[in-house]
């Protein structure tokens, strides 16, 4: 099976990877000519664990292949795939320019019948204006081939990508001609061989609400157990206890409910914002979601206001902070937490000591240039004359910290885990000053 897929992005990259890995033969197309160049050596531009070894591999093997040529990859193609961006725009809806640029482009030069398949995030509509956009096209041609257009939306977690798209719980497979299932059948059989159960057909828009609503129900629950944390706060409760105690139902389950500083990434905060504005626009307002987005801006504000709390006058007062990206496994830092953090600590002036093992450089770029905030390579290195610690993403080599090598390099032994890694008892019994969300904090001088 020849595959051709528009946008080597992070979907667009881990989706030809993974694809030519089972053996179909992919082109990838881009037109940014540095990263072509850059690809056909084995470059890879994005950190995710394991897509290194399946990039070298399938471009050493001829299955993965990268171009600028629209046409080239449409060839031998009996589908595309559209993996381009739908950044935010103005008013907080998906803007889908770069979707409409390439559903012209492959109209304009598609010869043959053709399966196009969405799988860019787009607002509930969007196949429809695809199909209009390459029947329109090619008719201009005054040619009669078939374009079949088909949403299949990504779930991909950044850091587990690989195994997501290998060993998907669900794919889905939204179109509106039942006569392409035998080719998603055929497409997706080397992914759900024990399970073919986990190919789901459905309506082109129920696939394109499906994607929202899933990230929207995930940020729900990311919210509503940061609110709860508060409120354990302010009445002596354990929200670890709250979490074991309702994730214990079934009808609940156990995944995301760890209170933190906040959800953000690529998608979390721009889908929920995105269907907010659908919602507006055929009249249905979503009041939860509305509320979601809230609690997840009071919850910046709370966390920073925390260290506010304890220190009083920023002004000189060196903090180190570890962890950068969104959450572990990615060096993603669009939407971080920890950009709002640091920002708040800089302008209240502080002097800010960071460390993060793969966002450093990413987030530099983000944030900009800052004289008081500076960055380490070693983690060990932000913690000299540090006033305090600052947890904000849990990498695996943060969470078994020597505690006592810690406390002879800073200025004064204080904790604050916004990811509640560590164990209070630990703290407590190395003389630090704990803060946390939702559960029980130390002060080593208050109980003098």
């Amino acid at each position: 099976m020849n595959l051709a897929i528009v946008g080597v992005g992070y979907v667009g990259l881990v989706t030809g990877t993974c694809l030519a890995d089972v053996g179909y033969t992919v082109t990838c197309v881009d037109n940014n000519p540095e990263k072509i160049v850059s690809l056909r050596r084995g470059e890879n531009p994005i950190f995710e664990p394991g897509l290194d070894e399946l990039l070298h591999r399938n471009i050493s093997n001829e299955r993965l292949h990268f171009t600028g040529d629209l046409a080239v990859a449409l060839k031998d193609a009996t589908a595309i795939f559209i993996a381009v961006g739908t950044p935010e725009g103005e008013d907080g809806s998906a803007d889908l320019k770069y979707v409409v640029q390439v559903s012209e482009a492959i109209g304009r030069v598609v010869n043959k019948d053709m399966i196009v398949i969405v799988k860019s995030t787009v607002p509930v509509g969007t196949n429809d204006i695809v199909e209009e956009i390459l029947q329109r096209e090619i008719s201009s041609r005054s040619l009669t081939i078939k374009c079949t257009v088909v949403s299949n939306p990504e779930f991909l977690k950044e850091g587990t990508a690989i195994k997501d798209f290998m060993e998907p719980d669900r794919i889905i497979i939204g179109l509106n001609d039942p006569s392409a299932r035998d080719y998603f059948k055929r497409l997706y059989k080397p992914f759900i061989v024990t399970d073919e159960s986990k190919l789901m057909f459905m309506d082109r828009r129920s696939a394109e609400v499906t994607k929202y609503a899933a990230n929207a129900m995930l940020a729900l629950r990311i919210s509503f157990m940061n609110e709860m944390a508060r409120f354990c706060e302010t009445v002596g409760a354990n929200v670890d206890h709250i979490r074991i105690g309702i994730g214990a139902d079934e009808r609940i389950g156990k995944k995301y409910l760890y209170a933190g500083p906040g959800y953000g990434g690529s998608c979390f905060p721009k889908d929920v914002t995105a269907l907010i504005n659908m919602g507006n626009k055929y009249d249905v307002k979503f009041g939860i979601l509305e509320g979601v987005e809230y609690a997840n801006k009071t919850q910046a504000t709370f966390i920073l206001n925390k260290v506010r709390k304890a220190f009083p006058d920023l002004k000189g007062i060196k903090i180190a902070v570890w962890g950068l990206a969104f959450k572990p496994g990615t060096d993603d830092v669009r939407r971080t937490p920890s950009e709002n953090l640091i920002a708040g600590l800089l302008k209240a002036g502080a002097q800010v000591i960071a460390h993060d093992p793969e966002a450093q450089a990413n987030f530099e770029k983000s944030i900009g240039k800052h004289s008081e905030l500076s960055y380490v390579s070693n983690r060990q290195d932000a913690l000299e004359d540090a006033s305090a610690l600052i947890l904000m993403t849990e990498w695996n080599e943060y969470r078994a910290p020597d505690w006592q090598l810690i406390k002879s390099l800073m200025k004064k032994p204080f904790v604050f885990d916004y990811r509640n890694q560590y164990q209070i008892e630990e703290l407590m019994q190395h003389g630090f000053r704990y803060e946390c969300i939702g559960r029980p904090s130390f002060n080593p001088e208050a109980q003098a």
